[in-house]
């Protein structure tokens, strides 16, 4: 469909304004369907995934609604958890921010329910957990004398999280006819539809984003064929190829967050696990670290992304395929927001394939093979950032002094400027291996390492002593003092594991292993025999 300006959605100039300041001219398709129709008091049910703009769809015509006069709840807004109600809040007070005299609370659970209590006193609009806003009612700190109007934000997800009973008891405080109903999902199962029927008028208006515009264009989607051992390497290939400034892996287990999440931690990155088993404290740490940008890369399962909203994430990594079609649109628009550019990456295997191929139908979106980046690969594209950070330099920075050092040194000795701009580059990029002369000692020429510049290295100790690949890659990356992502494959077996590391690393890995101890037991490593 058509979508609409702003402006020519008759809206209060206090709006408008807001709008104008938050950036936003065009109304998303969501936007444009639903605002005129929930202004005129019809109840709806509107299907839409995160990210397309439906906090507005329903704050817009909520705000438009309130009268400021009354300082008593008018609207109750559910949502699923704690960080979406937050989120909600904070983009409903920037819409109303020229609205003197509206005030909107977000309530949720965690939090002192007697401070929310005093906060109450005199709000008109309150977003919050279903839980924490039927215990409320049910104090009768939240009265409803004048709430004429109920949303339902994220419905799917609050029923996959058991919030069913929470949410009927909330809608049966008000009374079916003196109110208006909005609900919104992302999908339509049998209990959403049981909730329209049983609370909504028969009349209700369904609004729904068509399927092609469930993808954002703006999105690059690839898939790649990964073995499920090599997931964690050619994960980190990515991430040092792309080097995106926020990153999202999604797994379809908590433990599988938590294992992964330890191995990249292991691996030097800045990286964050989200899941349901977290507590609520550990739940806004991690958040607020992500939206800071300390961290670089969260890991999260679906559900517990449901609440993410965060612009700045320029890639989206599914560790594991999702199980739903529909997974996989919420899991990409976690990129390529605000008229970015994003990309999605897919670890396929097998038979998982055939599931990649009933996504790109539903989607009818295609997602392109890439193969893995070798290490040349990311070293290359490593040099050529590099080599743009020089240039930004150059013009920008006064070199004087350092054109002084460097022609003097050129005039001293027999090195040319390119010998010594080369040297400069290979020691900024880690590759200066001051034990060039050990490496003679040992022959690295054919070890089996399955990557191009690597070298397969054995060591005398395996599953039977209960080791763990962080327990060799902390012991590598402790003793060898490189950083943990050059670390390539590891591979245990029962009395012994298998490394790679890369080529001008392995002497010194081999010299600083000598007689290191792991779990106990004095280790003995060497390079290993050709496959």
């Amino acid at each position: 469909m058509e979508t609409l300006k702003f402006n020519e959605l008759n809206l209060s100039p206090e709006i408008l304004r807001g709008v104008k300041e938050m950036g936003f001219e065009e109304a998303s398709p969501i936007q444009s369907k639903a605002i005129p129709i929930a202004m005129t008091g019809a109840d709806i049910i509107g299907q839409a995934q995160t990210g397309t703009g439906k906090t507005a769809a329903f704050g817009i015509p909520v705000l438009e609604k309130a009268k400021k006069e009354i300082k008593h709840p008018q609207t109750l807004i559910l949502c699923p958890t704690r960080e979406l109600a937050v989120q909600a809040a904070e983009e409903i007070r920037k819409l109303a921010k020229y609205m003197h005299g509206i005030k909107v609370l977000p309530i949720y659970g965690g939090q002192d329910i007697s401070k929310q209590i005093r906060a109450l006193k005199g709000t008109q609009i309150i977003i919050g957990t279903p839980g924490r806003v039927m215990d409320h009612l049910r104090r009768k700190t939240i009265r409803c004398d004048y709430v004429d109007t109920i949303v339902l934000d994220e419905a799917d997800e609050m029923l996959n999280m058991g919030f069913r009973e929470d949410i009927e008891t909330v809608l049966q405080y008000i009374p079916n006819e003196e109110r208006q109903t909005i609900l919104f999902s992302a999908t339509m199962p049998q209990p959403i539809l049981d909730i329209t029927r049983n609370y909504q008028k028969p009349d209700a208006k369904l609004i729904k984003v068509v399927k092609k515009e469930l993808t954002v264009p703006k999105i690059e989607q690839y898939y790649l064929d990964v073995k499920r051992k090599d997931k964690v390497e050619v994960l980190c290939r990515l991430l040092d190829y792309y080097e995106p400034k926020l990153s999202l892996v999604f797994c379809n287990t908590k433990k599988m967050v938590d294992d992964l999440t330890e191995v990249l931690k292991g691996r030097g990155y800045f990286a964050e696990g989200l899941h349901g088993d977290m507590s609520q404290a550990q739940r806004d740490r991690v958040m607020k670290s992500f939206r800071s940008g300390k961290t670089d890369i969260l890991i999260a399962t679906d559900v517990a992304a449901r609440g993410i909203d965060v612009d700045d994430v320029e890639a989206v990594f599914n560790y594991d395929i999702p199980q739903d079609d529909e997974y996989y649109v919420h899991r990409i628009g976690r990129t390529g927001r605000a008229g970015r550019m994003g990309r999605s990456f897919t670890f396929v295997k097998g038979k998982e394939v055939y599931k990649l191929k009933d996504i790109m139908r539903y989607c009818k979106t295609k997602i392109y093979a890439m193969p893995v980046p070798s290490l040349n690969d990311v070293n290359q594209i490593k040099i050529e950032k590099v080599m743009d950070r020089i240039g930004n330099i150059i013009e920008e920075e006064d070199l004087t002094s350092m054109i002084n050092t460097i022609e003097k040194q050129i005039n001293e000795s027999d090195y040319t400027a390119m010998d010594i701009a080369a040297a400069f580059l290979k020691m900024y990029m880690g590759q200066l291996n001051e034990g060039s002369a050990a490496n003679a000692e040992y022959a690295f020429d054919n070890t089996g390492a399955e990557e191009e510049g690597m070298v397969r290295l054995f060591i005398n100790i395996g599953k039977a002593q209960k080791v763990k690949p962080k327990d060799i890659l902390g012991a590598i990356a402790g003793e060898a003092n490189i950083p943990g992502n050059l670390v390539g494959a590891i591979d245990l077996y029962d009395k012994y594991t298998f490394v790679e590391v890369p080529k001008e690393n392995a002497a010194d890995v081999l010299a600083a292993m000598k007689n290191v101890k792991i779990k106990g037991k004095t280790i003995n490593i060497e390079p290993a025999n050709a496959k």
